[in-house]
C-alpha cells in the first residue's frame, strides 16, 4: 500500500483569519474616546446646568461626531470590500456585535449634535438669524435638552461597551479577547480618554476639578478591571487562556503593555492628577496626553497580542 501525504495550506479551502492592521485598535481608541466625550459633557451639562457652564462645556457635545468620523473612516481603510458598507443598514441582527456597532455609531450623530445645539445660549443662538433651518433646530432641541442628555449618556455607554464586545464576539478564535471584561474594560478605559482629552480645553477650575476626580475614578476602576482580565485568564482561561495571557505576562509584549499601559498610562497620570488636588496645584497637560497614549497603547497591544 502506498501511502500519500500532502501538505498545503490553501485560503479557499482552510479556515483562516484576517489579521487586522493598525485601523482596529486605532478605531477601538476613537470609538472609546467618543464614548467618554458624550457621557463626560453630558454629565457635565447636568450637573452645571446649561445655563451656568463654560462655552467649552457647551461645544463639547460636537467633538463627538468629529473623533467618530474620524473613527469611521480609518475603519472603511480596513473593509476588504468597501461598495457594501451599507449593506450593514438594510438589516439588523440582534446576535451580531458589528450589527449593533453599526446602528449605535448612527444614532451617535444625531444625539450628540443635538445635545451640542441644545447647549447653545442665547446669545450663540443670535448669529444664526441668517440660517433659519439651523436656529429652528436648535430652537427645536433646546425643548428636549434633558431627553438628549440622556441619550448621549445611554449611546455612549453602549458604545464604550460595543468596542470590547466586537472583539470578544471572536473569542473562540482569539483566546486573548475571550473574557467578557473587555467590553468594561474599553468602556471604562474611553471614560478615563475622554475626560483627558477633555481636560486639554479651557474649561473652568470648577469643570476642570470635577473631571479630575471623575478621571481618578475611571483610572482606578480601570486598574482593578485589568487585574482582574489577567486573574480571570490564569485561573479561568484554562491552557489556552494562560499562554494567551502570558504574552503580557512574561510574553513579547509585556514590556510595551506595562510601560506604556500601566505604568506611564495610569500610574503616573493618577500620581500626578491626584497630587493636583491635594496640593490644589495648577493642572498640567502632561497627565490627560499620557491617559490618551495609554489608552491607545491598550487596544494595539490587545489587538496585536490576540492574533499572535
Amino acid at each position: 500500500m502506498t501511502e500519500l501525504e500532502i501538505t498545503r495550506n490553501s485560503h479557499l479551502v482552510d479556515p483562516h483569519l484576517h489579521v487586522w492592521g493598525w485601523e482596529i485598535p486605532v478605531y477601538l481608541f476613537l470609538g472609546g474616546l467618543t464614548a467618554g466625550i458624550m457621557v463626560f459633557s453630558a454629565l457635565l451639562l447636568k450637573k452645571n446646568n446649561f445655563e451656568t457652564s463654560s462655552k467649552w462645556v457647551h461645544r463639547l457635545p460636537f467633538v463627538a461626531p468629529i473623533v467618530i468620523s474620524i473613527g469611521m473612516a480609518v475603519l472603511f481603510l480596513d473593509l476588504e470590500y468597501k461598495t457594501h458598507v451599507y449593506r450593514f443598514y438594510f438589516a439588523f441582527k440582534p446576535a451580531s456585535p458589528m450589527s449593533w456597532g453599526a446602528w449605535i455609531l448612527l444614532a451617535i450623530y444625531p444625539a450628540s449634535i443635538g445635545l451640542g445645539l441644545a447647549s447653545m445660549t442665547r446669545r450663540e443662538i443670535g448669529p444664526l438669524k441668517s440660517f433659519p433651518p439651523l436656529r429652528d433646530l436648535a430652537n427645536f432641541a433646546a425643548k428636549y435638552r434633558n431627553t438628549l442628555l440622556h441619550a448621549n449618556i445611554a449611546l455612549g455607554i453602549a458604545l464604550g461597551i460595543y468596542t470590547g464586545i466586537l472583539l470578544g464576539a471572536l473569542g473562540a478564535a482569539r483566546p486573548l479577547w475571550n473574557s467578557a471584561l473587555l467590553g468594561p474594560l474599553f468602556l471604562i478605559s474611553g471614560l478615563s480618554t475622554g475626560a483627558a482629552l477633555m481636560m486639554l480645553f479651557p474649561l473652568t477650575h470648577n469643570e476642570h476639578d470635577t473631571l479630575r476626580r471623575w478621571d481618578l475614578l475611571a483610572i482606578g476602576a480601570e486598574m482593578a478591571l485589568i487585574f482582574l482580565f489577567i486573574l480571570t485568564q490564569f485561573t479561568g482561561g484554562g491552557q489556552t487562556g494562560q499562554e494567551a495571557i502570558q504574552l503580557i505576562v512574561g510574553g513579547p509584549y509585556t514590556a510595551a503593555f506595562w510601560a506604556l499601559v500601566i505604568t506611564a498610562g495610569l500610574i503616573v497620570p493618577f500620581i500626578m492628577e491626584s497630587v493636583e488636588g491635594i496640593g490644589k496645584l495648577r493642572p498640567t497637560r502632561l497627565a490627560p496626553i499620557l491617559l490618551l497614549i495609554g489608552g491607545l497603547s491598550l487596544r494595539w497591544i490587545i489587538v496585536l497580542a490576540g492574533q499572535t
